[in-house]
């Protein structure tokens, strides 16, 4: 039997790993555009490569979907790691938190194959929570510490207020309303310099509220 050389043996898993990036991307931008396009068939066209090549990668639509989020979640983490480096905490978090309206966008249009992978593996959603918040975690707390946003929020309550934007809307270009509806919310949670004396400044989460309660 021919020994074949070992820059051959690695050729093929090199070509497979950029078709599978090149079918999560390709994935990404169909679900996210969602409607009768949102099909495998579509994800394979617009990848350039056959069927066959997506179902040797994910075997099931199912399989591709949870990669894909999966994907996704782990992109924001990383995009988190960058942003902090950024000279602005406000902004760089403004950054993050618009980032996630087109994971959102990818994450609706294909909810339903989502919602079966979750109960068929509930490590998929404590996965993302758990990796979501840790990455806006800390932005948020750069940018508290920096003094430009008030301290009474957490990481949840972003997300939260997040997903319950772009949950509220389901017309056509709802991505850009969302993306303004965050920086009004975004400019909402920054310290004003010019504040009254006489107004309570918020400060680290529960002990602020503790403090304005007792001031009431």
């Amino acid at each position: 039997m021919p020994v074949r050389s070992v820059k051959n043996l690695r050729k093929p898993r090199a070509d497979a790993l950029r078709n599978r990036e090149r079918l999560l991307a390709s994935a990404k931008a169909v679900f996210s555009a969602g409607g009768s396009d949102a099909s495998l068939e579509a994800v394979a066209r617009r990848a350039d490569v056959g069927i066959g090549t997506l179902y040797r990668h994910f075997p099931t639509r199912e399989a591709l979907y949870e990669a894909v989020y999966r994907h996704e979640v782990e992109q924001l983490s990383e995009l988190a790691e960058e942003l902090k480096g950024e000279a602005s905490p406000v902004e760089a978090l403004r950054r993050w938190l618009r980032s996630n309206v087109e994971f959102v966008a990818t994450k609706k249009g294909m909810s339903a194959a989502l919602a079966l992978a979750a109960q068929a593996n509930s490590e998929l959603m404590a996965f993302s929570y758990d990796r979501l918040t840790k990455a806006v975690g800390v932005l948020l707390d750069r940018a508290v510490a920096a003094g430009e946003i008030r301290g009474d929020v957490g990481p949840e309550d972003l997300l939260r207020a997040l997903i319950g934007m772009c949950y509220l809307h389901d017309q056509p270009g709802w991505q850009a309303s969302v993306v303004r509806l965050l920086d009004v919310f975004v400019d909402g949670l920054r310290v004003r310099p010019d504040a009254g004396k006489g107004s309570v400044q918020p400060t680290q989460k529960a002990k602020g509220k503790t403090g304005a309660a007792r001031q009431d």
